[in-house]
């Protein structure tokens, strides 16, 4: 995948719990748990406005770029 979610380090940071933030931003626990671990297809913007205005934080602070390769590379490291 070319996009990394950083959900949990905010959090973590925050020192916020992913059932917290759910009931911020009025989404279920089971979306946010898809978009936490990297398995969602997509995101809105008014979700991604809510996670910001929620966890004070940009839009790059939860979602970084990685090309193909770092993420292939990722994967077989783990392998």
């Amino acid at each position: 995948m070319s996009i990394r979610v950083n959900l949990d380090r905010v959090l973590l940071d925050r020192r916020m719990s992913l059932t917290e933030l759910a009931e911020r931003v009025g989404i279920t626990l089971a979306n946010l748990s898809i978009l936490k671990t990297g398995k969602a297809r997509a995101v809105r913007f008014s979700t991604l406005e809510a996670l910001c205005r929620e966890l004070n934080c940009q839009p790059a602070d939860l979602l970084m770029y990685e090309p193909d390769d770092v993420a292939d590379e990722d994967i077989k490291a783990a392998g």
